[in-house]
């Protein structure tokens, strides 16, 4: 169960790398655009704040890394960044109504941390 969990715990900080590159490189550019459904004028009055968020999303990322790099010692710090994860998705969806967010953030963050509980 511990590799199940170093790997799902893997696989949610590669996920806020691509989330911090979207939100701090590719907000105003096609796959941005697409990705988060607005227009070229709503992400350039918005580029700033996206930047911003994409850089807590490279914390996040950063901290599980880190977790896992120090193995079973790692634990309270997985912990930690799991759930910072957990509330950023669960009050990402609630504040913005896409539920999706939930799905995408907070489900996983809840499954990694259930999985290193239990390991």
């Amino acid at each position: 169960m511990s590799t199940l969990a170093s790997i799902v715990i893997a696989a949610i900080a590669l996920l806020h790398v691509y989330i911090l590159v979207l939100e701090m490189f590719l907000w105003d550019k096609p796959a941005g655009l697409r990705t988060f459904a607005q227009t070229r004028e709503e992400a350039t009055a918005s580029k700033v704040l996206a930047a911003n968020q994409g850089l807590y999303n490279g914390f996040l990322a950063a901290g599980l890394f880190w977790g896992l790099s120090l193995g079973a010692a790692g634990s309270g710090v997985k912990i930690f960044f799991l759930s910072c994860v957990l509330i950023a998705g669960v009050y990402g969806a609630a504040s913005t109504g896409i539920r999706r967010i939930l799905f995408i953030q907070a489900v996983p963050a809840a499954v990694a941390l259930a999985l290193l509980l239990l390991s």
